[in-house]
């Protein structure tokens, strides 16, 4: 294996064996005027963190690693995958595209076992899993969401999240000029206040708009169960996250209890057998996983058919790239549902510039693209500014 690094400073069957030759891994940093803030922290620039895959027959796919949180994490992730993963992926022979996460995840389990970094070792599984299924999807001749279900529909339905409680009356009016009709709003900052506001925002709805808040685990049970009580039968669409994802049980059932309104989450849950708890748990009416968080491809679209089956709802939690939102979005498609794809309202060239939708088009809706994979052939141009570091390692 031969790697090399450059900084700077701004489950379907397949007709033959895939082997991987390549990776290239390229991390991004966008500097922001007004940092995305949630009630734990804020973000000072939109990292990114893109990945690709060649084949020994020179088939490539391309794959989204979360890189949110923590500041520093979009480089680390970058090397994780290189200087920890690679030699696990490089000549391994893959006989279908849901193979290699299952290979990963048994024999990354002492090496992150070894530095206790669960997290960052399921990030870049996950960004490796969207990465083989596009190339799969690909070398079909198939587009991801009908590689993953013939059939499937090129449309799904978007709501704009992102959205600070603060300044939600101008940001959803803007939401609504690009043809959102169901808008996210972040709370988990003041009981009071955010109970108050999500009041009046249900009042201004227009007939077929629908709201949604999200307190990013920013509550204990008493403040949540207080929040709820005080919207008193305002019409929300669900509450995400109002506790911390590792919270008591009980904590979290005593608040679905008083909760007439449905409870969501997902982002912050990993692993198989977690998801299953938390979707047979009659807690959550919505369920959210993140492709580029935990799971991939594979994993997330099969807690989704497992949602689905359930009675609940599926829509998929994303707040990155234009890769990891197309990937999203063909999840999405492939399982059908009533469930919503999240698109981030606050500006990202790391998301617009891969051209999801064309100039003037509404976006609520997003159409996906009618070409093998994903439909992204190499990365925009634009983003080479804001390039941190680029790392490639081959097989000999």
């Amino acid at each position: 294996m031969v790697a090399s690094f450059q900084g700077h400073s701004g489950g379907q069957s397949a007709d033959m064996t895939c082997e991987i030759s390549k990776i290239d891994v390229w991390t991004y940093r966008v500097p922001i005027e007004n940092p995305v803030i949630t009630s734990f922290g804020a973000m000072h620039s939109r990292p990114a963190v893109f990945l690709r895959l060649e084949d020994r027959d020179g088939c490539f796919g391309w794959g989204e690693i979360f890189a949110n949180w923590p500041a520093a994490g979009a480089e680390h992730r970058a090397r994780l995958l290189i200087e920890d993963v690679s030699d696990l992926v490089l000549g391994y022979p893959l006989e279908h595209s849901a193979a290699l996460r299952t290979h990963l995840t048994e024999r990354t389990h002492i090496r992150a076992l070894q530095c206790g970094e669960w997290g960052p070792f399921a990030h870049v599984i996950s960004g490796l899993d969207i990465a083989i299924h596009d190339l799969f999807a690909r070398r079909s001749g198939l587009p991801l969401a009908r590689y993953l279900m013939p059939g499937a529909a090129m449309s799904v339905p978007t709501y704009a999240s992102g959205i600070h409680i603060r300044d939600a009356d101008k940001m959803i009016e803007g939401s609504r000029e690009h043809g959102y009709a169901a808008f996210k709003v972040k709370v988990g900052f003041n009981l009071e206040s955010d109970s108050r506001a999500v009041i009046e925002l249900c009042k201004s709805l227009g007939q077929s708009e629908r709201l949604f808040a999200d307190a990013n685990q920013g509550w204990y049970a008493d403040e949540a169960i207080t929040f709820l009580r005080a919207l008193d039968g305002a019409p929300l669409g669900w509450l995400e996250e109002p506790l911390p994802a590792d919270a008591p049980i009980a904590d979290w059932h005593r608040t679905a209890e008083v909760s007439q309104i449905p409870l969501a989450g997902g982002e912050n849950i990993a692993g198989s057998a977690e998801f299953t708890a938390a979707i047979t748990s009659g807690i959550f009416g919505v369920i959210q996983p993140d492709v580029a968080k935990w799971g991939g491809l594979s994993g997330c679209r099969e807690v989704a058919i497992r949602t689905m089956g359930q009675g609940r709802l599926y829509c998929p939690h994303f707040l990155g790239g234009g890769i990891g939102l197309a990937a999203s979005a063909a999840v999405l498609a492939s399982v059908g549902g009533g469930g919503l794809l999240e698109v981030d309202a606050n500006p990202n060239p790391l998301r617009e510039a891969f051209g999801l939708w064309n100039e003037g088009e509404s976006r609520g809706h997003l159409l996906l693209r009618d070409k093998p994979g994903l439909g992204i052939l190499k990365l925009p141009e634009q983003l080479k500014k804001y390039e941190t570091l680029y790392a490639t390692t081959a097989s000999i």
